[in-house]
């Protein structure tokens, strides 16, 4: 069924593409950008936004709480009692159940240390979280955190930042086969539009990108792109694209013409 909107634990997002805060050139840049990529919610890492004296120019002070949801992540933490810890600070200063969650398992490659994810996925659905985990894209793992109670899985396309796009399509098809009840969002990776695009026309459910709009040359305008793309691949999912044929296939047929 086509559907614009992206939904997981009852709620709905009017935009398929979540946008981080960090790495922009300005406070104001992001706000444009937000605008003009149509994103319903965005990412706030609570490490590292000062919470305790807003009488200090926030990057909270430049967004539109009305109309973009926040999503607190545990960005930085390397241990499964360090991100419930955070998460349970980011409930408390932005007044939210969500979390994006992270459990970093090594500081070079920044891949996510599958033990202490499970573990704090558990941890934080008792405790009654809305739990968004980044996780590598190996569909065991996504099963294991799906069963845990995760709202949705968000594997990586690439590591994070790196921009190199949609690098192992094929795991990413592996775990679409095996995660229909809740959503699979890509998290991680994406350079440019044609990524986006991907991933939305393997089926994934939505995108999350920070890096690639924060760094391009003019990050408004990527914004805008990365919207498009991310409805362009979604489009195309929906509307089923051709099979895949080794030879040619005439576009006018021959059949039936007039002799």
């Amino acid at each position: 069924m086509r559907s614009p909107q992206l939904t997981f634990a009852g709620r709905k997002l009017d935009s398929r593409l979540i946008l981080g805060t960090g790495k922009y050139p300005g406070f104001e840049i992001m706000r444009e950008a937000h605008a003009a990529s149509g994103t319903s919610m965005v990412t706030v890492a609570v490490r590292r936004v000062n919470l305790s004296d807003r009488s200090k120019e926030s990057l909270l002070d430049f967004i539109d709480r009305s109309r973009i949801a926040l999503l607190p992540n545990t960005a930085g933490c390397y241990s499964a009692e360090e991100a419930v810890r955070t998460a349970r600070l980011g409930r408390e200063a932005l007044d939210t159940d969500l979390v994006k969650l992270e459990v970093i398992g090594d500081e070079k490659t920044l891949f996510p240390d599958v033990e202490g994810l499970l573990a704090a996925t558990r941890e934080l659905v008792k405790e009654g979280f809305v739990v968004l985990p980044y996780s590598s894209d190996d569909v065991v793992v996504a099963k294991k955190l799906r069963d845990a109670g995760a709202a949705a899985v968000m594997p990586l396309g690439a590591p994070i930042g790196s921009g190199l796009g949609i690098r192992n399509p094929v795991n990413l098809r592996l775990l679409l086969e095996e995660i229909t009840d809740i959503p699979v969002i890509v998290d991680a990776g994406v350079g440019t539009a044609s990524d986006a695009a991907v991933a939305m026309e393997l089926g994934c459910d939505g995108v999350l990108m920070n890096t690639a709009i924060a760094g391009a040359r003019d990050p408004v305008a990527m914004a805008r792109a990365m919207k498009l793309a991310v409805e362009a691949g979604r489009l195309a999912f929906e509307s089923g694209r051709i099979p895949r044929k080794l030879y040619a296939s005439a576009s006018s047929p021959m059949d039936h013409l007039i002799q």
